[in-house]
């Protein structure tokens, strides 16, 4: 489904869910064919997280829910539990929400990303979860035994599809395998005025740097990628800084 959005010339592409890789495959497909496609008109789209200070980012929100493919069941689900999350649900939101910071680089991969990530603009700047709540980082969709999910809402229009979801997935297992529990409260009301949450690193060099030094995102996405990774991220930060 595509519909306009927020701004002059946005507009919002949901993609079918399917398995993460064939997530990740559809949203790299559509981006591509949709500069292919527009370019045969004499149009360049652009999926920049900010293309103007005056008007809202563009996002890249995952959504995810974790089956049991055998009994054709969401084990998010769980009837008569708060919001309708499962111990495995809540497990898997407290392991994003600890590796948030950390893992930041991949759903905020460039200079312009951080642009977005400000108060008021309907992106996160810290994090915070809630009931359909879309100031917070992370939105818990209480719905159906078929529909219940979370939507990570950190990563831009910018994103790279696969590490975006690696690190999503990544994160929600660790919390699962963990058993973590979640240390913060549902934000109900507007999720900018939270004062005790945890702030997300405020521009690329600093998140690139938190990645580097997180011995969680090394457990999570292995050390190897980690250090490529960020090094590449300072790279582009102090290219940045020659322009």
């Amino acid at each position: 489904g595509i519909h306009t959005e927020t701004g002059p010339g946005v507009f919002e592409a949901a993609i079918m869910y399917s398995g993460a890789l064939e997530a990740a495959d559809r949203a790299g497909l559509f981006k591509a064919a949709t500069k292919e496609i527009a370019g045969e008109f004499g149009i360049i789209p652009t999926f920049m997280a900010k293309i103007s200070p005056d008007l809202p980012g563009c996002s890249g929100h995952v959504h995810q829910s974790l089956w049991d493919l055998e009994h054709k069941t969401n084990v998010f689900y769980e009837e008569g539990a708060d919001r309708r999350m499962s111990k495995t649900f809540r497990h898997y939101l407290a392991g994003q929400m600890k590796l948030a910071p950390a893992l930041l680089p991949c759903f905020a991969p460039t200079i312009n990303s951080y642009k977005r990530l400000v108060e008021g603009m309907w992106a996160p700047t810290m994090v915070t979860w809630g009931s359909d709540n879309r100031t917070s980082s992370f939105r818990v969709l209480p719905g159906s035994s078929k529909s219940t999910r979370l939507e990570t809402r950190v990563p831009g229009a910018d994103v790279n599809p696969y590490l975006a979801l690696a690190a999503a997935v990544g994160a929600g297992l660790y919390g699962i395998e963990n058993e973590l529990e979640l240390e913060s409260e549902p934000v109900s009301g507007n999720a900018y005025e939270v004062k005790d949450a945890v702030r997300l690193p405020g521009n690329l060099y600093d998140a690139a740097q938190a990645m580097a030094q997180s011995e969680l995102a090394k457990e999570v996405l292995g050390e190897k990628f980690v250090a490529h990774y960020t090094q590449s991220r300072i790279w582009e930060w102090r290219q940045f800084q020659t322009a």
